[in-house]
């Protein structure tokens, strides 16, 4: 993260394609979302798919482990 912003604030155009919400969340990033539509642009962080799925994994784990392993 630190180097991603040292090369943000100099002036250094980076393409990351990740799965990791700590990565989106540096600030000063302009943030670009693919999906069904194609490319979108995304105002915030919390409008991301990406996050809004962690957080719904997050409160609540059961729900997605459940398709998975038979104690969830």
């Amino acid at each position: 993260m630190s180097l991603l912003d040292t090369m943000r604030r100099e002036g250094s155009q980076i393409i990351v394609a990740t799965h990791s919400p700590l990565l989106v969340s540096l600030p000063g990033a302009t943030l670009f979302e693919i999906g069904e539509s194609g490319i979108r642009s995304v105002d915030s962080y919390d409008d991301l798919d990406l996050v809004k799925n962690w957080r719904l994994f997050l409160s609540g784990p059961g729900r997605f482990l459940r398709h998975l392993v038979d104690d969830a």
